[in-house]
């Protein structure tokens, strides 16, 4: 059971954990004055029926408030947080369950009095507990001025009532602090919770909307690099191949060499085109290493990278090692929900002649096949990767790790001779 439910909390992502903790503590609250507040209450009735019968209840209809709690809390916060409608109906429940537990209250005051020494508080406790789930439901479902007038109308209209009945207006007064303090105190532990998981939530939103952007400003580069490039020569190409079809239907020597520019332009378009592709796909390590520090932190993860900042590695090594980083940073951004932490170290073994390269992110929630240089590998990316490698005599290995992590880990090859710095 209970790793049952380690299950069901770890596949849940950041926010999800922030949120069910939020939630599942304001629903307990209302526990606490029922255990602490209303129970109490039954060893003051000093066994005679009618203060026992009061008591019981009481003690009751908090316990079924309690367990209401959970439910009215949750579309509560849900009407706070603007994802539901006001849940008319439970509060409705609530507060008549609240008058009837208040009313036995008062009843067993008048009935059996307050008590005497450590008994003379019980009570009003009592009445003050009985209170709080239904102002925690009430002031998320209402703004803070309609609450606290709410809250203001009522202690007025109970103080006047009991001076009235009574004629005891100090004993109104001290009663009527109750109710002042149970919505109080229930307004700063249930407002601000909703509060929390309202900002939560749009940091949230904020930092998948920057990932996003961060992407389509990707894209966006590369497409202005390639119209650049292609723009004036297909304009080109058009005009010729025109005046080339205008000349041959005039049956004029010219067309064959207007025919033969725009053979030469396309295959000039044809070079230039990989030329951008190559310069796209061709992976500076430190420009990747920036790059990935840079769209990971908008995308809410820290980034940090360690290893050989002044060593000259070959051309191909950094190349290949670029890819990788490229394509960790992919992985990572795929499951940025989770993601809070990523490392990127590279390490060269000289004993073994080895540049060692892991990138290493938490948040991992799944449990993912452990695969090898020499084993299949899962998606097309780090395939790409591995045949990118094998050239250069390097493998890759990757997978989870203890504490939740997820580790891509790659060694190449290098002759120490070709290392600098």
């Amino acid at each position: 059971m209970i790793g049952q439910l380690r299950a069901m909390w770890r596949r849940r992502s950041q926010v999800g954990m922030v949120e069910a903790y939020f939630r599942w503590t304001l629903y307990a609250i209302p526990w606490l004055p029922v255990i602490g507040g209303v129970m109490p209450v039954m060893s003051i009735t000093g066994g005679n029926p009618l203060p026992v019968t009061l008591a019981v209840v009481a003690s009751g209809l908090n316990v079924v408030q309690g367990a209401l709690a959970v439910p009215l809390l949750n579309r509560a916060l849900n009407r706070y947080l603007q994802l539901g409608a006001t849940p008319r109906g439970l509060l409705l429940v609530s507060g008549v369950l609240t008058l009837a537990a208040g009313i036995a209250l008062v009843m067993l005051i008048a009935v059996n009095g307050l008590g005497h020494g450590e008994h003379l508080a019980t009570v009003p406790i009592a009445i003050g507990a009985t209170l709080t789930p239904f102002f925690m439901a009430h002031c998320l479902v209402v703004s803070k001025r309609r609450f606290l007038a709410a809250l203001a109308a009522a202690t007025m209209g109970l103080i006047l009532l009991l001076g009235v009945l009574t004629g005891s207006w100090l004993g109104a007064l001290a009663m009527a602090s109750l109710p002042v303090f149970a919505g109080l105190w229930s307004f700063v532990i249930a407002r601000p919770t909703g509060w929390m998981l309202g900002v939560v939530r749009k940091l949230d939103a904020a930092r998948g909307t920057e990932a996003r952007l961060a992407v389509a400003e990707e894209r966006l580069r590369f497409g202005r690099d390639l119209h650049d490039v292609m723009g004036r020569n297909l304009a080109v190409i058009a005009l010729k191949s025109e005046l080339a079809v205008q000349l041959a239907r005039r049956e004029r020597p010219e067309a064959v060499e207007q025919m033969v520019e725009v053979q030469r332009i396309a295959q000039e378009s044809q070079r230039e085109v990989r030329e951008v592709v190559r310069g796209y796909r061709k992976a500076d390590l430190r420009a990747e290493l920036a790059g990935a520090r840079s769209i990971l932190r908008a995308a809410g993860v820290e980034c940090r990278i360690e290893g050989e900042d002044e060593t000259q590695l070959p051309p191909e090594v950094e190349s290949a090692l670029g890819w990788v980083v490229r394509e960790g940073t992919t992985n990572v951004l795929r499951h940025a929900a989770e993601v809070r932490h990523c490392a990127v170290r590279t390490l060269i073994d000289r004993h073994r002649s080895v540049l060692v390269m892991t990138m290493e992110n938490d948040g991992v929630t799944t449990h993912l096949p452990v695969t090898t240089g020499g084993g299949p590998l899962p998606g097309s990316g780090l395939k790409g990767l591995r045949e990118r490698l094998q050239p250069l005599g390097g493998t890759l290995a990757s997978g989870p790790v203890p504490q939740g992590s997820y580790r891509l880990t790659v060694e190449l090859p290098i002759p120490m001779g070709a290392v600098t710095g």
